[in-house]
């Protein structure tokens, strides 16, 4: 059973909207329906839980409605912390037996079928796994405003989502990380990576265009990519 995760509970403080960026509307559709409709026409994909800031809860539901999207089973409620809503829907699918969860950020519009499925059928073989793209820009470890060390950039990957995971893999590392006092997390794979260090994370190749929609900059990237899969489509 493999499950997307769309994780769409933020409220979009950095784009200085009055609306969370994912509800924002990007040639004709909100962001975050272009994230939906990615893995609900997926071949791959079984069911879509959408984890969302308990006042939103009603425009998802209208939202599922309006598009007829079918694989839409659950609207989860996130928390006041990235990771509160990948918590959500481990707890929500703790007891279902043969599960993958597949997370992703509502507010990656782009994602192509050849990176999910990628995901989903590495999971055939590994336990987590990632999806990143080469870093085409030298990195610079900072400590009080001074260069400390300039990492070697051919062993450099930018992080993308989905990220994919065995439901006992992920429900386990995060047992051990919501235990831990000093439990800090921006993704899911670095909860794995710490807590459970034996398991190796696979890496898909990610995509350029595969972009999170973070500032206001970004706005006009993601109309032109969108316009160019128009043409193509």
């Amino acid at each position: 059973m493999n499950i997307a995760v769309v994780l769409a509970g933020g409220v979009g403080k950095r784009l200085g909207l009055s609306m969370p960026k994912q509800f924002m509307k990007v040639s004709g559709r909100m962001v975050i329906e272009y994230s939906i409709e990615a893995f609900e026409k997926n071949p791959d994909i079984d069911e879509i839980a959408i984890v969302s800031h308990a006042d939103y809860v009603g425009e998802f539901q209208e939202m599922v409605r309006r598009n007829a999207w079918k694989k839409v089973r659950r609207i989860l409620l996130g928390g006041k912390e990235r990771y509160d809503s990948s918590l959500s829907a481990i707890r929500a699918y703790e007891d279902e037996h043969d599960v993958r969860l597949i997370f992703h950020d509502g507010v990656r519009p782009l994602v192509s079928q050849r990176i999910i499925s990628d995901v989903v059928h590495a999971l055939d073989t590994y336990d987590a796994v990632n999806v990143a793209i080469p870093s085409s820009d030298t990195i610079l470890e900072v400590e009080d405003n001074f260069i400390k060390s300039i990492p070697d950039r051919s062993r450099l990957r930018r992080c993308q989502t989905p990220q994919g995971f065995r439901l006992e893999t992920i429900r386990d590392a995060y047992n051990l990380a919501v235990n831990d006092p000093d439990f800090k997390a921006t993704d899911d794979c670095g909860v794995v990576l710490k807590y459970l260090p034996h398991v190796p994370i696979y890496v898909v190749e990610g995509e350029g265009i595969n972009i999170k929609l973070t500032y206001q900059e970004d706005i006009p990237v993601v109309e032109r990519f969108l316009k160019r899969l128009e043409v193509r489509d």
